[in-house]
């Protein structure tokens, strides 16, 4: 048997993509078993840091976007045609769970069609609560104006036939995928303020942040982003530099190499 400095060390890296709090306590896969704790943002490293884990170990990376796959400005009119959207569109790639905001989604997108008749919802996605979100828009009307498209993989191109990308959670999110891929084909932005949205959703500048579950201004922020093409189109550009400067899939393979250069160093 070997020598116990001979011993190969196994290193073990822990990620943790939801803001949910964690439970205070021994929590032996945070504090004792993970040398490093990876996760999607800010909002969720203090999450971690409250359960007691050092601050040394946890790192805050969210993942990047490949910019040669998102594209800024991209055009899709193909996709218009194929799934028959009205317009203007609005729209949000997420899966169909619980804390994704759905339903206050289809209700705000019921007040902005008021203002817009020929609207479109555009809702890219799978999961255990489609058939339930499907039931809610009939059930308010919305059959003929809402399309789910169900998981796609060119999702570049559904972005690009958005005019507004909403993305209404409600209770957890990290710094999600789809809306720095947003930001990175140049859909105006808005989302709820909620995890770590705020780290990248600067109100006013690089999007429009609403509070969670607040239909009411979630309609009015959509409506802002239709009517104001300007100032949207401002708020775009912003947000696309920063995921240039910020959130490149380059810059973030960088840093999680650098990570486990450091772990098994």
């Amino acid at each position: 048997e070997p020598e116990p400095e001979q011993r190969a060390v196994l290193r073990v890296v822990r990620t943790r993509h939801v803001s949910i709090a964690i439970r205070r306590g021994p929590n032996p896969v945070y504090r004792w078993l993970a040398d490093r704790v990876i996760t999607s943002g800010e909002a969720i490293r203090r999450v971690v840091l409250a359960a007691g884990v050092p601050p040394a170990r946890v790192v805050a990376i969210p993942a990047g976007v490949n910019l040669e796959s998102f594209p800024f400005g991209l055009k899709a009119p193909e996709i218009e045609r194929e799934l028959g959207l009205g317009s203007p569109v609005v729209g949000s790639v997420a899966m169909f769970r619980g804390s994704k905001g759905h339903p206050q989604l289809l209700q705000a997108f019921a007040r902005v069609r008021e203002r817009h008749p020929r609207a479109s919802l555009l809702l890219v996605g799978d999961g255990i609560r489609r058939p339930w979100v499907e039931q809610l828009a009939r059930e308010a009307g919305l059959a003929d104006a809402v399309v789910f498209t169900g998981f796609r993989p060119d999702v570049p191109a559904l972005l690009a036939a958005m005019d507004c990308f909403a993305l209404a959670s409600t209770r957890t999110e990290g710094v999600p995928q789809a809306l720095l891929q947003a930001f990175a084909v140049g859909v105006p932005v808005v989302a709820s303020r909620i995890g770590g949205i705020p780290e990248v959703v600067t109100d006013g500048e690089t999007g429009l942040l609403v509070e969670s579950e607040a239909v009411p201004p979630l309609a009015a922020a959509i409506e802002r982003v239709l009517e104001d093409p300007v100032g949207a189109a401002q708020r775009a550009r912003a947000a696309r530099a920063l995921v240039e400067a910020r959130f490149s899939h380059g810059r973030s393979v960088d840093r999680l190499l650098a990570l486990y250069d450091e772990v098994l160093a």
